[in-house]
């Protein structure tokens, strides 16, 4: 099981098959999302990484989250995240993750805070009918009905479907496509929507209800480790490039 990272939701666009058809993706951008600790099985009973990105200001951070990110060696995170993982997929602390976390085609799970609604009756909130529009009807077409009964039991039953505060809550949407990946910007583009407002923090991991991805690195897709596979690959070009001539002298 590896590790999740935190994005930044950009906004919506689409992109073009080969064959002309139009795909709906939401961008997120990933940035600054290092590890900031590590959970161990012989000190806390389970194997977790602590995940922060965003950059904040040490004055306005809690003395203990100073003395944490001090330990850790990294800059002070605006959001931190705990992911649990299996034995195989821990990384060093201040490893920063890159967007070669994920691979074109794989699903991904995005958990975010949904955008708030204020005050809803039940009609928006839940989807209900509503009451007719004639046949006597007076002043309740939009109302909930009956919610509690009369004596028997006389009482109104807990988790009734009622008005109420809707929307800024935790959601997540399962099963996205990774349609594209931009390493140099570190935008990942997933198919569909991504609940929360342009510029909201979001979760994105592996889809537990599809299997890994065969080409998802194990145990994560790190900048560093991004970086050092260009360099590898630019000297096996430059060896394969045959070497220069040297050159004639021309006599006069």
């Amino acid at each position: 099981m590896r590790s999740g990272i935190i994005a930044q939701k950009v906004g919506m666009t689409r992109l073009f098959t080969a064959e002309g058809n139009h795909v709906p993706v939401t961008v997120l951008k990933v940035d600054n999302c290092e590890v900031v600790g590590i959970r161990s099985l012989e000190k806390d009973g389970y194997v977790a990484l602590q995940v922060g990105a965003g950059k904040a200001k040490e004055k306005n951070t809690a003395k203990p989250q100073r003395v944490a990110f001090a330990k850790a060696n990294v800059a002070p995170k605006k959001k931190v995240v705990e992911f649990r993982v299996s034995d195989d997929c821990v990384v060093p602390v201040g490893s920063e993750f890159g967007v070669n976390h994920f691979v074109k085609g794989q699903f991904v799970d995005v958990t975010g805070t949904s955008i708030g609604k204020g005050f809803a009756g039940v009609m928006k909130r839940w989807n209900f009918a509503g009451d007719c529009a004639s046949h006597g009807v007076s002043l309740t077409h939009r109302s909930g009905g009956s919610t509690g009964q009369c004596q028997d039991p006389g009482k109104v039953f807990k988790n009734k479907k009622m008005p109420g505060h809707m929307g800024a809550e935790k959601v997540t949407v399962q099963n996205l496509e990774v349609v594209e990946l931009d390493e140099a910007k570190g935008l990942i583009m997933v198919k569909g929507a991504v609940p929360g407002f342009d510029g909201n923090v979001v979760i994105v991991k592996d889809a537990v209800k599809r299997a890994l991805h065969k080409d998802a690195p194990i145990p994560a897709g790190l900048k560093v480790k991004a970086a050092a596979a260009v360099e590898t690959k630019t000297e096996e070009v430059a060896s394969e490039q045959p070497a220069e001539a040297p050159a004639q002298e021309v006599k006069e």
